[in-house]
């Protein structure tokens, strides 16, 4: 399908002739599509007008902030399925379309009549990509949440601190796993297609992708019969390797992963802790961790944050401030290099923000100029047009409330 202004066509990126159908909401649905996009595929966003479509629209500054973070470089259509004409024209959308993403509960696209067998009706060559909380199993009924796959997964169980309560992580991970693991099923399902000249179902789930995350402390907790805690900034292999306070109340991430890198970290800092019998070999220093991040600690307190990362990058060890999501939007290496893309946001002209771009770098092609999200519907007419829909057709549609 040819596009309109919304979002523009990339010829040098590798999914430019793929057209792809997302029914999706929130996060996982759209983030999937989102990398599609970015790739180059023509996205169709699908959204019922009466119910103000995706649900994050225009729900609050969170929920706004999620919808232009990932619905950027699509364009939009309103139909509704409940309708036999609306449910017509999606039809039509589906022969055309070489994927369909959806993140709907179990059991509702097969009721609104867009389920896997009744689309490959349509186009047995539609690769169907359905992001889930499960696979099928004794979970695979329930509600889910990104917090509900943090929790089952042990995500959750291992983020915080042992004295605190288990936390979930600062974005939602889980639905943005299952996300990239659904992009990835499209690419592959379009590839196989060539081969077989078949479409296919593939499904990527929050909880076992989440789980797919954890595969080494599933594996230490088998092997070593030992159910890590929470570890906060550290790791259970290196000592120190955490956070510090600095002077100016700013938090550094300090990580040395060898003996020579802590011995530079001390020369940095002008300290002789790894002359110390308690601290001299990673094996002290594990068993003296405690005493050990106590010293240090009191060590960069008395130093500012930039003077402080400023030495230890000097040495080569690994360091970071730790920073806001205001500073990350400021961030010095991001701007130079050109990971972040600003994009007028649905709530207006004045409301520009910078978002993070494609991350991967490649030798044939750029990353994409993000366009700013569709507002809803925004494209209707024009992609019914592409589809050879004249606009006394498309007036009728709109009247009777298929639109």
């Amino acid at each position: 399908m040819s596009q309109s202004h919304t979002a523009s066509r990339h010829d040098d990126r590798p999914l430019n002739d793929i057209t792809v159908l997302e029914l999706g909401h929130i996060a996982a649905g759209p983030f999937c599509s989102l990398i599609l996009a970015e790739l180059g595929a023509d996205v169709i966003k699908v959204e019922r007008r009466a119910s103000g479509g995706d649900s994050v629209r225009d729900s609050s500054p969170v929920g706004n902030s999620l919808f232009n973070a990932v619905n950027r470089n699509k364009r939009a259509i309103t139909l509704d399925l409940k309708t036999d004409d609306g449910l017509a024209v999606f039809y039509d959308l589906v022969a055309e379309a070489d994927a369909f993403v959806e993140n709907l509960r179990p059991g509702a696209p097969e009721r609104l009549g867009i389920g896997y067998e009744q689309l490959r009706e349509q186009n047995p060559e539609l690769v169907y990509c359905s992001i889930k909380g499960f696979n099928e199993g004794p979970y695979q009924e329930y509600p889910a949440l990104d917090p509900i796959a943090e929790a089952l997964s042990g995500l959750m169980s291992v983020t915080g601190h042992p004295d605190k309560p288990p936390a979930r992580a600062g974005t939602s991970v889980a639905d943005m796993t299952a996300a990239l693991f659904g992009a990835i099923g499209v690419v592959s399902g379009i590839r196989q297609r060539a081969i077989t000249g078949e479409g296919q179902h593939v499904t990527a789930p929050l909880y076992e992708s989440t789980v797919s995350l954890m595969g080494y402390w599933l594996a230490y907790a088998q092997a070593y019969d030992d159910v890590p805690e929470p570890i906060g900034a550290s790791h259970e292999n290196w000592a120190p390797y955490d956070v510090y306070l600095a002077a100016d109340e700013t938090w550094v991430f300090v990580g040395p992963s060898s003996q020579a890198q802590w011995e530079r970290l001390c020369a940095a800092l002008e300290v002789d802790l790894h002359e110390r019998p308690a601290f001299e070999t990673l094996a002290d220093r594990r068993a003296n961790e405690a005493d050990l991040n106590a010293e240090l600690q009191a060590v960069i307190r008395e130093r500012p944050a930039d003077e402080v990362v400023a030495a230890i990058r000097e040495v080569g060890v690994p360091v970071a401030p730790v920073q806001n999501v205001r500073e990350v939007g400021e961030d010095e290496h991001l701007l130079a290099s050109d990971a972040l893309g600003t994009i007028e946001t649905t709530e207006g002209a004045e409301a520009e923000v910078a978002v993070p771009l494609l991350p991967l770098r490649s030798s044939t092609f750029d990353a994409p100029h993000p366009t700013k999200p569709p507002e809803l519907g925004e494209d209707t007419d024009a992609i019914l047009a592409e589809l050879g829909y004249d606009a006394d057709e498309i007036e009728r549609l709109r009247n009777d409330g298929c639109l």
